[in-house]
């Protein structure tokens, strides 16, 4: 199912070496960026591609029990539009992955993949645009056990972790492979359909682009640098924390400058890349089957999520319907971020260092 260390990218790790360095990590704990090919791999639309690369990185070596058997992988997963390479800052990584950390990588494996349509992994802005399979987070999960499992020879994880997207792809896991994984900790998510306002605005973002004359139906020449900005704007209010907004912004004329900034600078998305990762969360719901999940589970939400906003109380309902599971929801304070706290342990550490205690 394709070759294990074939391109590997030293351009990524270099990134990832300088980033780890500034965390306080070692150059030579600096994860080689590698691919896994599958071939014919086929999508849940029915579409197949004959190559579907998947980008990684490891840090840590694994560690085998008597049969075999890898008992110290800790698999990591990153938001929509995100990468395996945004967990190397000086707030994640410099936080877990570190000597004595709680996911030291002399003791864990750790495994972090570029999910379908991200990073460097295959994705619409490869060449195909408009044309690449029309990818689901049910095909994400897919693609990541068949690394795991063909790619590195994991057949079981000690940790899932993710973050946003990542947090609901933890939660498609824990459904569709229940034995695979001990624990789960699914951070900024909820396990039910995107709906509301979340899917409001991701739908908006989507047809903001779509609309843009200068779209060309996915094939475009220049960026459709309006349609972008629009939707650039959506997503950078709704990850923001109000009240770090406030106190970034205190005047109205430092949030109208904040505001026009945003359709001065070049937008951060490639246009078909970004409908996809968007659109990617159409079929998520794995609210039905949550009585299927036998790892434990520490789901983190924080008040302040735009996002997730707590006053629907979805987790209240759905949680008492897992088997192990423990929510937390972060209060609002000076070191949360709203959606982006996902990616900051300091604030949520602690609770994972209970949750490891108490794992079988």
């Amino acid at each position: 199912m394709g070759n294990r260390f074939a391109r590997v990218s030293t351009q990524a790790t270099a990134i990832f070496a300088a980033l780890l360095y500034a965390s306080g990590l070692s150059v030579a704990q600096a994860p080689p960026g590698a691919d896994h090919t599958i071939r014919n791999f086929a999508f849940e639309t029915g579409e197949v591609l004959p190559e579907l690369r998947i980008h990684y990185y490891t840090l840590g070596r694994p560690s085998r029990d008597g049969s075999g058997v890898v008992r110290n992988a800790v698999l990591v997963l990153h938001g929509t539009t995100g990468s395996g390479a945004g967990f190397a800052s000086r707030a994640f990584a410099g936080e877990l992955f570190g000597p004595g950390q709680l996911l030291d990588t002399a003791k864990y494996y750790v495994v972090i993949p570029d999910a379908i349509g991200h990073g460097k992994s295959s994705k619409p802005s490869d060449g195909l645009r408009a044309r690449f399979p029309k990818y689901t987070y049910n095909d994400m999960v897919l693609a990541h056990h068949e690394l795991l499992l063909n790619g590195l020879g994991v057949s079981h994880l000690r940790l899932l972790l993710g973050t946003s997207m990542g947090c609901m792809l933890g939660w498609v896991w824990g459904e569709r492979y229940p034995t695979f994984v001990d624990g789960l900790v699914p951070l900024a998510c909820a396990p039910a359909q995107i709906a509301g306002r979340n899917r409001w605005t991701r739908k908006m973002m989507i047809e903001f682009i779509r609309n843009d004359p200068a779209y060309a139906g996915g094939d475009y020449t220049a960026p459709p640098l309006a349609g972008l900005r629009a939707a650039q704007a959506i997503i950078t209010m709704s990850g923001s924390s109000p009240l770090m907004a406030h106190r970034q912004m205190p005047t109205r004329d430092q949030a109208d400058s904040a505001a026009l900034s945003v359709f001065q600078r070049p937008s951060m998305f490639e246009a078909n890349d970004f409908i996809y990762a968007l659109d990617a969360s159409r079929t998520y719901d794995p609210s039905a089957d949550l009585e299927k999940i036998s790892s434990y589970v520490l789901a983190i939400n924080s008040a302040d999520d735009f996002i997730n906003p707590p006053e629907l109380g979805v987790m209240e309902k759905l949680i008492p319907r897992v088997k192990h599971a423990r929510y937390v929801l972060l209060p609002t304070t000076d070191q949360t971020r709203g959606h982006g706290t996902h990616s900051l342990p300091a604030v949520w550490k602690s609770y994972l260092a209970e949750f490891l205690k108490v794992l079988p």
